[in-house]
């Protein structure tokens, strides 16, 4: 199953210029099977996400993106916020304790908001963002060398803000999966593969 785990919608994150409506219809030409919406400190999507589904006839993931102290992370499986600004393991911890996952985003992107070497010192993430659509060739073979370097899976995700970027990187799951609780048991398994869009097909990098 081909999807793109890291996307921002224009209701829920001001710095995005792409609607839902948009973004599906860009997934399914581009052949992904589902999208994840990860907004900026927002976690709102997830009580319409069964609305949307049906909407779109399309598989769509409720999630995060969330900027601790030492850099952005996307989560899956967590329903609330934390109070207050937590550091990159404060929120793994939190995260983890709800049965959800953790994935470092674009670590060495260089806007201050990657984990960057901080990748060997935190525990419990369940992958890296090896592969980030937003992010320069360089950066994203930081984060994969940081990734095998440690043990941790890698994928790839687009970080879209704009339709064009929908989908040119996206992570291959093991099997089908059809809501958010049956993704998180799929990015666990260890398993998952990172993907690239070129000359109107994904291939497996």
């Amino acid at each position: 199953m081909k999807v793109d785990l890291h996307i921002h919608d224009n209701k829920y994150s001001p710095d995005s210029h792409m609607s839902i409506e948009e973004i599906v219809k860009e997934a399914k030409r581009k052949g992904l099977d589902g999208i994840a919406l990860t907004n900026h400190e927002n976690v709102d999507v997830k009580d319409g996400i069964e609305e949307l589904v049906k909407k779109y006839d399309f598989t769509i993931f409720p999630g995060v993106e969330y900027l601790t102290t030492d850099g952005d992370i996307v989560a899956f499986g967590i329903d609330r916020l934390p109070e207050n600004q937590m550091n990159a393991q404060e929120f793994i911890d939190y995260v983890n304790s709800f049965g959800g996952t953790c994935t470092s985003a674009h670590p060495y992107r260089t806007n201050n908001r990657g984990l960057e070497d901080k990748l060997y010192k935190v525990k419990g993430l369940t992958a890296v963002e090896g592969y980030n659509g937003s992010t320069t060739d360089y950066h994203n073979g930081l984060a994969v060398k940081a990734a095998h370097d440690t043990g941790v899976q890698v994928l790839g995700s687009s970080d879209a803000h704009i339709i064009e970027k929908v989908g040119i990187y996206a992570t291959l799951l093991p099997y089908r999966v059809n809501n958010v609780k049956e993704l998180i048991k799929a990015l666990k398994t260890n398993k998952c593969k990172p993907l690239a869009y070129r000359n109107g097909m994904y291939v497996e990098l």
